[in-house]
């Protein structure tokens, strides 16, 4: 029911999953993330459970194949699943069900994995692995996003689309960025637009919270609040619109 991809930017040290599919809110159980340690896709027939596990035991330092083998042979289900994950050395480890609805399958490159299943062909997952490893110079979100998009050229998911997400983490247990399109007509296109609007307040704000080597975070809002207010006029001096639904200020 879905296409996904797990990656690890070794020059930030941040983690991301970014996913698609023809199925309502596929954000909401696929990824799974643990900041500074490793990040898992659970997919096909879902194991929310998969996903949680696999993330726990990269994060107490196992290595990906051992989880995956631990996994998959305890769960009688997993013929109809899929799990992928990246740690932070780079390591990978898939596992694609002999029972998933084609096309399904799995690519792995040192960083990064790219699975899927119910897609239009193989072409979906070396589309997306090829885009995501052309484009090195670009923020993880935007490499992830632009992953996807390729994917979808090449067929996606061959029921449609429905729904996407992405999540980034970078050195605390909350996500940096956490945007997913639920229920839309062009659920990439939408992500998008997200990743535009949180540029406008969002992660001006996200660099200012609590973190655990900081734990009362910054407090005083004039150097952000004027932050946000440069970048709002650097935008009106562009020509580009608010991409935003906000109700305005």
């Amino acid at each position: 029911m879905t296409y996904s991809i797990v990656a690890h930017d070794e020059t930030t040290g941040e983690f991301g999953v970014a996913v698609a599919s023809r199925f309502f809110a596929v954000g909401a159980l696929v990824p799974h993330i643990r900041a500074g340690k490793g990040a898992v896709a659970t997919q096909a027939f879902v194991s929310p459970i998969w996903g949680i596990d696999a993330a726990d035991r990269l994060a107490a330092g196992e290595a990906p194949q051992d989880v995956l083998a631990a996994l998959t042979q305890a769960d009688e289900g997993r013929a109809n699943r899929q799990l992928h994950m990246v740690d932070a050395q780079g390591r990978t480890a898939a596992f694609t069900g002999e029972s998933c609805v084609g096309w399904c399958g799995h690519v792995t490159a040192r960083g990064v994995s790219v699975a899927g299943n119910m897609l239009t062909g193989e072409a979906v997952i070396a589309d997306t692995l090829a885009a995501y490893r052309d484009h090195p110079g670009l923020p993880l979100a935007e490499r992830l996003m632009t992953a996807m998009e390729a994917g979808e050229r090449a067929g996606g998911d061959k029921r449609g689309k429905q729904s996407a997400a992405l999540v980034i983490h970078r050195s605390e247990p909350y996500p940096w960025l956490d945007i997913r399109a639920d229920d839309h007509a062009d659920p990439l296109t939408e992500l998008r637009r997200l990743y535009d609007v949180a540029h406008e307040r969002f992660l001006f704000m996200a660099d200012i919270l609590p973190t655990r080597t900081n734990p009362h975070g910054l407090t005083d809002r004039s150097g952000v609040d004027a932050a946000i207010a440069e970048a709002e006029q650097r935008r009106r001096d562009e020509g580009r619109e608010s991409r935003s639904f906000a109700t305005p200020l």
